[in-house]
């Protein structure tokens, strides 16, 4: 039977239930057409959104790295992939959209098909920071995602130039106090988790320092590298193979202890500042707002598996990242905590909204 031969029978129907409603006597056989017709709607709506989410994934899931190949959010995304590949039963792709502090590739995301089969591996800042220092920012950090969880955490680390004449970070405190506004230092952009990080460095231990940004880690450390920069922040990715030749020098970690990659190199804390002075990075993992909460809920569960796999956590360890694996409600909060948080020191130090 066709639907307009379902509908049509309805309005016929003398149900005993449709006959208790008020004034339902009176409606015309057009207006029980339109009530029969959105009900089926509704109901014909509800097994679809089930199924969908019940057969999901029966094709290759897309994961759009919003920062360029060969960096913290770009290994931490191919260190994944395998291990999500066998746990969903589909490939995992990589598509790497870099540029502006992450906002191009997280606004692809955000305005994606809220299918499950595209999701977004972006950073603190691209979430937290991002709504201070852009006045037209094109997505919303809560209300255009359905957030999957914090995939790993990463300290920074403060490196100097070799040539650059401080051996420690005493010596660094020292020099910028005697040369004020005279030592550059690189950040990943303006705006940037490093930036704010040196500028709250600054500002504890009272201290000026001069800004020269770039765009993103691996320029930013070869600017320090080649001597453009006398200093820079960066997760140990992006400089732990110049540390080790010896063209960086690790001054500070930002974090309450020290690294046992660098057992020698003091951690902020241990210097006289909070451990958060030099804020820790996060990669995160989010879907379009609007994703189904099982597939959301499913990809949560899947990453954290994989990032507790000996495996993959290791090879993240070796990088300086920490497996972590968090819940979908825990990044929607520290997204929530962080846009406040980095508002304020964005509006201390004086940038003005782009």
């Amino acid at each position: 039977m066709s639907l307009m031969s379902r509908m049509s029978r309805m309005s016929r129907m003398p149900h005993p239930y449709l006959r208790s409603f008020t004034g339902l006597q009176s409606l015309t056989s057009p207006g029980l057409l339109a009530l029969a017709a959105a009900l089926l709607a509704l109901l014909g709506a509800l097994p679809v959104q089930a199924q969908s989410s019940a057969n999901w994934p029966n094709r290759p899931v897309r994961m759009i790295v919003a920062f360029p190949p060969g960096g913290s959010a770009d290994f931490t995304a191919r260190t994944m992939a395998n291990g999500l590949q066998q746990q969903l039963g589909q490939p995992v792709v990589i598509e790497n959209r870099p540029g502006a502090n992450g906002v191009p590739g997280t606004e692809a995301v955000a305005r994606a098909a809220p299918d499950g089969y595209t999701i977004l591996m972006t950073d603190r800042g691209a979430l937290g920071i991002n709504p201070a220092i852009y006045a037209k920012l094109p997505y919303d950090p809560l209300r255009d995602f359905a957030h999957i969880g914090i995939a790993t955490y990463g300290a920074y680390l403060l490196v100097a130039n070799r040539d650059f004449p401080v051996q420690n970070f005493a010596d660094f405190l020292r020099m910028a106090r005697e040369k004020p506004g005279e030592i550059n230092y690189a950040s990943i952009g303006i705006g940037s988790i490093t930036q704010l990080s040196f500028e709250s460095l600054a500002a504890r231990f009272n201290i000026r320092l001069n800004h020269v940004p770039y765009k993103g880690s691996a320029p930013a450390s070869a600017a320090t590298v080649a001597g453009e920069t006398q200093v820079t922040m960066s997760t140990f990715n992006a400089v732990l193979g110049h540390i080790k030749d010896g063209r960086l020098r690790a001054l500070a970690l930002g974090a309450a202890k020290r690294s046992p990659l660098f057992p020698d190199v003091p951690s902020i804390v241990e210097l006289g500042a909070a451990a958060d002075t030099i804020a820790p990075g996060f990669f995160s993992l989010s879907a379009p707002a609007g994703t189904p909460p099982a597939i959301v809920n499913r990809l949560s569960e899947e990453a954290a598996y994989v990032l507790k796999s000996q495996d993959v956590s290791e090879r993240l360890a070796r990088a300086g990242l920490e497996a972590h694996g968090g819940s979908p409600q825990e990044l929607s909060d520290t997204v929530r905590t962080d846009m406040v948080r980095f508002t304020k020191i964005v509006r201390d130090i004086g940038i003005k909204p782009e």
